[in-house]
């Protein structure tokens, strides 16, 4: 009885962070794996969220995994809060066309969504902002490694009640790196 109180209490720590609003991308990308059949495990094509409520972290997720057997290749898998929502065969169809639904490369993902955060928020032009929100999407560059684009909205500073978007700041999952920004502080104000 106590070695069965030991395993479930271990397996519960596993999946703690699943359990609240506080999953990252990756862990959810891992659980995902669970909801897809064999041929798109770990085969990711994105990892995009929604915009966040209430925080800067997002508990809105998406993970589309390649699918060599639906019609637009690709099948969805949607998590709240770290919990699965639904699955789906998305519309991707001009993806499809043009290739871009090619599969990212795993050992160059190495920067979670948390960590995109806050390389993103750490910006110098945003240090006189109040940060509100965040959105995130991983998609493979150009360059042939993961790129995290996350989307920022701060504080209003003229109308309090309101957030406004500032910009995004594109992070290299490979190492952390700030690829590029896209930044207007001045828009807050």
């Amino acid at each position: 009885m106590r070695q069965m109180l030991v395993a479930s209490l271990f397996c519960f720590t596993l999946s703690a962070p699943l359990l609240g609003g506080e999953a990252t991308a990756f862990d959810v990308a891992r659980e995902g794996n669970r909801f897809v059949g064999e041929q798109s495990k770990d085969k990711i094509v994105q990892i995009r969220s929604e915009k966040s409520i209430g925080s800067v972290t997002p508990d809105t997720w998406y993970v589309v995994y390649r699918d060599p057997d639906a019609t637009f290749k690709t099948v969805e898998v949607k998590f709240g809060k770290g919990r699965k929502l639904d699955v789906s065969h998305p519309w991707r169809m001009i993806k499809a066309v043009t290739g871009e639904n090619k599969v990212l490369n795993r050992d160059k993902m190495k920067v979670d969504s948390d960590q995109a955060i806050k390389i993103a928020t750490s910006e110098p032009a945003l240090k006189d902002l109040k940060l509100l929100a965040t959105k995130l999407e991983l998609e493979d560059s150009d360059e042939g490694f993961p790129v995290w684009k996350v989307t920022l909205w701060a504080k209003k500073f003229s109308e309090p009640s309101r957030d406004v978007e500032v910009g995004k700041v594109w992070v290299s999952a490979k190492d952390g790196k700030v690829v590029k920004t896209s930044l207007n502080p001045k828009r807050a104000k």
